[in-house]
């Protein structure tokens, strides 16, 4: 455990004193951030001093919403308040929504649901201070240091690239921040200035926040036009070799229809398909997911994710279809 746990941590959320000993894996942390960017070693081990190891950082991330089977997943994130919500941003912000579409191809539905997943349209962004995040995780969880250790160093420079003192943000558990969640390294490689004002900001500017999520999909390779997901009819569980096949698109459409599954609604010709299973809680429903589907689970890399996106996007766009019909005609 890091620092003088049983000193400063008596209170779950108290951060230690700034005048704490960092340990030896900080100290090379500082070190090779000094080294390989030109940091002041003494400044890093200074700000280290200054953040509090969180206890209950590491038992959010020790029991993550994607452990949950589909039919308590999705009545978490696919809600009628969440569409109706969804509908409402996608109006407030129509016409920024079509431009990133016509210009990146990415549908406005699911750039809306993406920031209804991640934070009901920024509602609420997260509560944990960003450094205290990283830090816990990098050098006090080491099943997945090596990664929260990678993130930290982008956080760092990322503060410097953007201009903001590293011990302000607040995020998510795992260090995630603004209304589309982005971690360090998605927000140093994603994000974009949409308005021209000079800064990326996913906190506040919507511009900026339905910019980066769509340049995120398109820097994955979303295809525009192409369909996500369908229906996979005649599946079971003899099928599965095809779910061992993972995620990622790998399975030839007519060799599954060899095997007695259809796809309600056919894969673009020639298109490789991965087969999905999802627990509805009576029964296994199964799914053909395309690239654009794996394309989402590159955003979080979960099918129930992915899924979750996608029937959210399905309702805020059918909510979003009506708002813009007509209505009956009027007799004057």
């Amino acid at each position: 455990m890091r620092r003088l746990l049983a000193l400063c941590f008596a209170i779950l959320f108290t951060p230690c004193s700034g005048s704490a000993e960092i340990t030896p894996e900080e100290a090379e942390f500082a070190a090779e951030m000094a080294s390989k960017h030109g940091f002041q070693e003494a400044e890093i081990a200074a700000l280290l001093r200054e953040t509090a190891f969180r206890k209950d950082i590491i038992a959010a991330i020790s029991r993550p919403a994607e452990a949950k089977p589909w039919h308590q997943y999705r009545r978490i994130f696919v809600t009628p308040e969440r569409a109706s919500a969804g509908a409402r941003y996608w109006r407030e912000n129509a016409q920024l929504l079509a431009q990133v579409a016509e210009n990146t191809g990415v549908p406005p539905e699911i750039i809306v649901a993406i920031i209804g997943v991640e934070t009901r349209y920024g509602g609420y962004t997260g509560g944990y201070r960003v450094l205290d995040a990283l830090t816990t995780l990098a050098f006090g969880y080491p099943k997945r240091s090596a990664f929260f250790r990678s993130e930290l160093e982008h956080f760092l420079l990322l503060a410097r690239e953007e201009g903001f003192k590293p011990l302000e943000p607040k995020g998510s558990y795992a260090g995630a921040m603004g209304m589309p969640q982005f971690i360090p390294s998605s927000y140093r490689h994603y994000a974009v200035d949409l308005d021209g004002d000079g800064r990326r900001d996913l906190w506040e500017n919507h511009a900026d926040v339905i910019g980066s999520v769509a340049n995120y999909f398109l820097s994955h390779g979303w295809r525009p036009g192409e369909p996500i997901v369908s229906r996979g009819i005649g599946a079971n569980s003899s099928h599965a070799e095809f779910l061992r096949a993972g995620v990622k698109p790998s399975i030839a459409y007519p060799r599954l229809m060899e095997a007695g599954i259809r796809a309600q609604e056919a894969p673009p010709a020639g298109a490789p398909v991965s087969l999905i299973r999802l627990d509805n809680g009576t029964e296994n429903e199964y799914w053909l997911g395309f690239d654009n589907f794996y394309v989402i689970t590159r955003y979080n890399h979960s099918n129930l994710y992915a899924m979750a996106v996608y029937q959210l996007s399905r309702e805020i766009l059918r909510l979003r279809t009506a708002d813009l019909s007509p209505g009956p005609l009027q007799e004057e």
